[in-house]
């Protein structure tokens, strides 16, 4: 799947991410998640690495089903109440809907961006979706110094506290310190992004001039095998959604 045109990608989890935000239901969201389970291993992601990725959902889920149960809107059956805390069938159905839109949403966005290499995502929408190579190429060279905004963070951290100057004095020190260390690294990222930008304008990035490609960005068989598995996915769930019943518009009368 690494070898995919990445905007393909973008379009399937696009695809299936509308789907099931056309609908708040149940039923939707267990059925785009039991079709896409079985597709993980094609993603060649491991599934060890891709717990690791998903772990921010894994737990937000929980949280935000808990948080509908216990505060949602109550309708049909009330099976307790304590102080604003009230649990019903319409606030149970409402949180399994949310904890499984969260993820079946989640899992096509976390393996997107586990599998997109960004130099292959920029030719991708330069090449295929035609958007303007300058505004492009610029968003990719922002998005590789964001990890040297990190080292540099730490490599400043370190040389202040070598010179003495460190976070010491209690909370408002601590305060002091990182403040200091931001200005410092606000700085330090100004300067890089105007040399940044004299070097690319040096090799003709800010002409009118159409640029050629080092690499061509394709869009072919695979690629539409990729969106068409998107888009029957979406259709999938939201067909057994009503097909049982279960389907409750975001827009119009609900259920």
């Amino acid at each position: 799947m690494h070898c995919i045109n990445p905007v393909a990608k973008i379009a399937a989890s696009a695809a299936i991410g509308v789907a099931l935000l056309v609908t708040i239901d149940w039923v939707s969201g267990a059925v785009a998640l039991a079709l896409l389970l079985p597709l993980v291993p094609f993603a060649g992601v491991p599934w060890r690495a891709l717990t690791v990725r998903m772990l921010p959902l894994l737990i937000a889920s929980p949280l935000t089903a808990l948080t509908l149960a216990l505060y949602g809107a109550p309708s049909g059956h009330v099976y307790g109440s304590f102080l604003l805390a009230t649990v019903s069938e319409g606030s149970l159905q409402l949180a399994a809907a949310a904890a499984l839109r969260v993820l079946a949403i989640g899992l096509p966005a976390v393996l997107l961006v586990a599998t997109v290499d960004p130099t292959d995502l920029a030719d991708g929408l330069v090449q295929t979706w035609r958007l303007p190579a300058r505004f492009v190429l610029g968003a990719l060279a922002a998005f590789r110094l964001v990890g040297l905004i990190v080292d540099d963070w730490r490599a400043l951290v370190l040389a202040r506290r070598a010179r003495g100057v460190g976070d010491a004095g209690g909370r408002l020190g601590r305060i002091r310190f990182l403040g200091s260390v931001a200005f410092a690294l606000l700085v330090l990222a100004l300067r890089r992004g105007g040399s940044l930008a004299t070097a690319m304008e040096a090799r003709g990035f800010g002409g009118d001039t159409p640029r050629s490609a080092a690499r061509t960005a394709s869009f072919g068989r695979a690629e539409w095998v990729l969106v068409g598995i998107g888009v029957l996915i979406g259709l999938v769930a939201l067909g057994v959604s009503i097909a049982v019943g279960a389907f409750n518009p975001v827009l119009g009368p609900r259920g």
